[in-house]
């Protein structure tokens, strides 16, 4: 039987630990795997693209576990009342190539992304950081705020989206958190909101070369934190940011962000860092406060095998052991598998298909 962690049992964990604390938790983790980064084995993702959106798999593994997450991106969703992004993933064990957990990750993609983000600002933003301008207030909103407000220290977030409901939507979801010390102010432009702020994070979902960001907004001594970027064509930031004389831009992957990030638009020989050397100090995150700094994070398989690690942990600490399902037949002899088939019986444990769910019940 193999371990399923479903929305519903998402939601409960995190709902037991609290948002905030679990971002936290998520980004030790994924700091952690980042340290020991040359020891996972490492590709840009599989991308199936079509005019609508794109469909991709991110696999990843250290030798003993092996993870990997299909994911999708389809901006045009919501307006038939769809999510724009959804996502499950399977972490294996590697020595016998069986499935330990799979689980939702629709969820878990939006805990994972702020987690990085915050981690990333902690190495990347003057320590100072108080004010944070963000551009995008939809799915992806209130998990950087509450990752930013956790982590980093903001208490103060200037908000701005193009479409008012998002903005209302986030204020309202914020306003019910009840965040401490933490200030929300609506925005009428992206201009409006990016003045005066330490931190800006773009998180938008048009698939196109947007110009969310121009030069001129830019202020010395920002960190930019640029999340929608993530297929070809498809960035936020314009290139005269990125080819700033001031200007340190970090990624996850670099083979992978030359394809999806905002350094797409970059020729190769203009240079970049990745994240990792920031955390064994091969390269500074920020060299002085004047200097511009940019994470461009477009999602990297490590921060996925990181999530799937800790959830699985994280569900088999807990006093109830969450679902299994009948994913690999059991058999009383391995090398019969038509006889597994045809004697439906002959096996108790992996028969009849059922899960059970997170009280311990069988549905």
């Amino acid at each position: 039987m193999v371990a399923y962690i479903g929305t519903a049992r998402v939601q409960e964990l995190v709902s037991r630990i609290g948002p905030a604390r679990f971002i936290e938790a998520l980004a030790g983790e994924i700091e952690a795997d980042y340290r020991r980064w040359g020891e996972f084995e490492k590709s840009a993702r599989h991308a199936s693209h079509s005019p609508v959106g794109v469909i991709e798999l991110m696999p990843t593994s250290d030798g003993r576990l092996y993870s990997f997450k299909y994911v999708n991106g389809h901006p045009k969703n919501t307006a038939n009342g769809l999510l724009t992004v959804t996502a499950f993933g399977v972490l294996a064990d590697v020595a016998t190539g069986y499935p330990l957990l799979l689980s939702e990750m629709t969820f878990v993609t939006a805990l994972r992304t702020a987690a990085i983000s915050a981690l990333a600002a902690r190495y990347m933003a003057r320590p100072s950081s108080r004010v944070m301008a963000l551009i995008g207030n939809g799915a992806q909103s209130e998990f950087q705020v509450i990752a930013f407000h956790r982590m980093v220290g903001i208490r103060e977030v200037r908000v701005f989206d193009t479409d008012p409901k998002a903005t209302a939507k986030l204020m309202r979801n914020l306003a019910a958190l009840r965040l401490p010390e933490l200030r929300v102010i609506a925005c009428a432009t992206a201009a409006e909101s990016v003045r005066g702020a330490d931190i800006v994070t773009t998180a938008t979902a048009d698939k196109c070369n947007a110009l969310i960001l121009t030069p001129e907004m830019i202020e010395p001594g920002m960190h930019l934190n640029a999340v929608g970027g993530d297929c070809p064509g498809k960035t936020e930031l314009h290139v005269d940011i990125l080819r700033r004389s001031d200007a340190r831009i970090v990624v996850e992957f670099e083979p992978q962000a030359r394809i999806e990030g905002e350094i797409q638009q970059l020729e190769s020989s203009e240079t970049v860092t990745e994240f990792t050397d920031v955390l064994s100090a091969k390269r500074a995150g920020r060299l002085g406060k004047h200097e511009v700094t940019v994470f461009d994070s477009v999602g990297f398989a490590l921060s996925d095998f990181s999530s799937l690690r800790y959830l699985h942990r994280l569900n088999g600490e807990q006093r109830d052991a969450g679902a299994e399902i009948d994913l690999v037949p059991i058999l009383d002899d391995p090398k019969d598998l038509f006889g597994g088939l045809v004697n439906a019986g002959s096996r108790a444990p992996g028969h009849p298909a059922r899960a059970r769910t997170a009280e311990g019940s069988f549905a």
